[in-house]
């Protein structure tokens, strides 16, 4: 069986841990080269000692444009142009409403939100026919888990502006989805809690149909199918990856 990314280009955002570390490695596993970006230059140092000549990282904050446009430089020098991209870099706190201030609100929805929309229009003038883009939502989007209403509410507006350039991009022959994951052992849902969140992460595992939480790397296969020719039917989607949760 031949590799499902052989010989293509991939961008990945937020990849130098969880979700989209397990990506990165994923997408090199299936033959794609991949950029990869983070904010902290050892762990794309680690990323690339681990990965050799698969991948090209770029220090890049999300948030940022002049961070965003220094990384679609990198990839117009690759010259190959982009057949996937995973926008996954992310932030989230677990706060209650009366605790929220105004930076915690642009911080999450600097990066969760402004970081998506720069991210995935950079990309635009690289996304070659057949291209596909998938954009990392939560179920806390759903709004109903007390304390995480800025960082679902920033992921509510990542699942509805998914859906809009859904369409904007079918005549380009490009699709976009939402991957939608559930609580995942990564060191993002630890620091929802300040100075570790070992006894959220036994509540949380707890509370699932299996007892424990999803993996990253079971993201990742679902980031893969996105990505590949495997789900050419499906754009403006949201693929539910949450360990059973919403049954729970």
């Amino acid at each position: 069986m031949s590799a499902a990314l052989a010989g293509r280009t991939a961008l990945v955002t937020g990849g130098t841990s969880g979700i989209g570390l397990a990506v990165v490695r994923r997408f090199v596993a299936e033959g794609a080269h991949v950029v990869v970006t983070g904010r902290r230059p050892e762990q794309l140092d680690a990323v690339a000692a681990e990965l050799g000549d698969a991948v090209t990282t770029v220090r890049a904050d999300a948030s940022d444009p002049a961070d965003v446009a220094a990384l679609f430089e990198a990839v117009a020098a690759r010259g190959t142009g982009l057949d996937a991209v995973h926008v996954n870099a992310g932030v989230g706190e677990l706060k209650p409403l009366a605790e929220v201030t105004p930076e915690d609100v642009d911080t999450a929805f600097g990066t969760n939100v402004r970081g998506t929309v720069l991210t995935v229009q950079g990309a635009l003038p690289f996304l070659v026919e057949g291209a596909a883009v998938v954009v990392t939502g939560s179920t806390a989007a759903s709004g109903t888990e007390p304390g995480f209403g800025l960082y679902g509410g920033s992921k509510a507006a990542i699942a509805t502006m998914t859906r809009t350039w859904a369409a904007e991009l079918a005549p380009r022959g490009v699709r976009i989805n939402t991957v939608v994951p559930g609580p995942t052992e990564t060191p993002g849902l630890k620091g929802l809690v300040p100075g570790g969140g070992d006894a959220l992460v036994e509540q949380i595992a707890a509370g699932l149909p299996f007892g424990r939480l999803l993996r990253p790397e079971e993201v990742a296969a679902a980031v893969l199918f996105l990505v590949s020719d495997q789900s050419s039917g499906m754009t403006g989607s949201e693929l539910l990856v949450d360990g059973g949760a919403t049954i729970a």
